[in-house]
């Protein structure tokens, strides 16, 4: 990872902060590497915002990698496939690694003979393919935004028939800490990458397209240059090194210099927004029919020994991966994600990756901090990328005044730490700011 512009020529945005140590070099010089072939997968049917899948499949029945094993119900939803060959062992609730609650699995011991379902995994040619068909093989496969979100990715590409998109932005910002999957995606696949972003703009009727990179991925940024030297309508934009660079509101403001509200979508101001793993995602689903079932995912921080970006089936035992990474002693913290907006985790014997795992940290002296009570140095609303008031926010949410937090846009918020992490105080304003919405939420189902 390189970088050499000068901070003044790239683009941005307002607020955003950025760690003074962002641990991206422990693992962006190690390329993917297949995990171990997991003898047990865990594939839980709500691996995506919106309708759980229905588990088609039952205890005792034999499975082919890439077989649907849960079927999306409704239009916002996604499809889960199995990500190995071998017999269901049960359909149970097990611990998900996100929501931290009891969800239905489906449990599938490998056989370790990776024998693809009839029809998966075979190339076809794209040249012709229609918008209609394109938007159906990314149905199908079941892929979702593998930046974090995992909004089924076939809903973003169909707008309301009164929205116009002009321009697809691909995210290749990759801003939060630690994080190197989609750089190394970026370096060893850029051609594929460009592909399902083609395919993306032809299934949305789209002539123009963004693509942003931060600065510190010159290598990424001149390597798509070379390739796209005779692609005029797609751009290439270097960014700022400062977090959240990625998030939709932020790429479109540093590309396209479109403003929209927070709680409004890309789709309000002409634009859609890809991950480029996503992107990956959909070329290999398009032109391969396979379904979305692995996915890079980077283990890395001081508490292992041999940090890797790993090539991993969806549904792997976290446990495995840290093993192969080779966990220390003394570990205090495991965050599923970044160090940013990931979540940590309390059991990691029961943890399993899903289609949104960008990365497992593991930190042996992740600092233990005291909250103190606001100095209102007004640190917080400076660095909020959104124009919030995140101080008179926390102070509202500990008091449990949530009308008022209501009028100061609690809702608006998107959670993306840089208040938190900029607190002299320490205050755990993130974490209020989730109690306040939890509480506002549950409170409207009581109406």
């Amino acid at each position: 990872m390189t970088t050499t512009l000068i901070k003044s020529k790239l683009k941005t945005f307002v607020g955003g902060i950025h760690p003074k140590e962002d641990g991206k070099n422990l693992t962006c010089s190690k390329k993917e590497v297949p995990s171990i072939s997991p003898k047990t997968v865990y594939l839980f049917m709500n691996q995506h915002i919106g309708a759980p899948a229905k588990p088609n499949v039952k205890k005792g029945d034999t499975v082919k990698k890439g077989q649907l094993i849960g079927e999306a119900q409704g239009f916002v939803s996604a499809n889960i496939h199995a990500s190995v060959s071998g017999k269901v062992i049960d359909v149970i609730p097990w611990h998900h690694p996100v929501t931290g609650i009891k969800s239905p699995a489906v449990m599938i011991e490998n056989s370790g003979d990776d024998t693809w379902i009839e029809g998966a995994n075979e190339s076809s040619d794209t040249g012709q393919i229609s918008p209609d068909e394109i938007k159906q093989r990314i149905q199908s496969a079941g892929i979702v935004g593998l930046g974090g979100a995992t909004f089924p990715t076939h809903v973003k590409l169909t707008p309301p028939k009164d929205k116009v998109i002009d321009t697809v932005v691909m995210n290749g910002a990759e801003c939060e800490p630690y994080l190197t999957c989609d750089y190394r995606l970026m370096i060893d696949k850029p051609s594929e990458i460009i592909n399902g972003l083609k395919l993306i703009m032809k299934c949305i009727g789209c002539k123009k397209a963004h693509i942003g990179v931060e600065a510190n991925k010159t290598d990424v940024y001149n390597l798509f240059k070379d390739i796209l030297s005779n692609e005029p309508n797609i751009k290439i934009d270097l960014m700022e090194v400062k977090y959240p660079q990625g998030a939709e509101h932020q790429l479109i403001k540093a590309s396209l210099n479109r403003e929209f509200k927070p709680t409004q979508l890309p789709l309000e101001v002409g634009a859609v927004v890809i991950n480029v793993g996503t992107a990956f995602a959909i070329y290999e689903a398009v032109k391969f029919r396979r379904p979305l079932i692995q996915r890079i995912v980077t283990v890395t921080g001081d508490g292992v020994e041999n940090p890797q970006n790993f090539l991993v089936p969806i549904g792997t035992p976290i446990k495995q991966l840290l093993e192969e990474a080779q966990i220390t002693t003394n570990i205090n913290k495991i965050i599923f994600g970044g160090p940013m907006m990931g979540i940590a985790q309390g059991n990691i014997d029961m943890a399993v990756t899903v289609k949104g795992t960008g990365g497992i940290l593991v930190l042996r002296n992740a600092q233990q901090w005291r909250s103190h009570a606001c100095i209102r140095c007004g640190r917080c609303i400076d660095s909020c990328p959104y124009g919030l008031n995140p101080s008179e926010l926390s102070i509202l949410c500990e008091a449990k005044e949530f009308n008022l937090a209501l009028e100061n846009n609690v809702m608006e918020c998107k959670e993306c730490g840089c208040c938190s992490y900029i607190c002299p105080s320490k205050r755990p304003i993130v974490h209020l700011i989730k109690f306040a919405k939890a509480e506002i939420a549950r409170q409207k189902t009581k109406v």
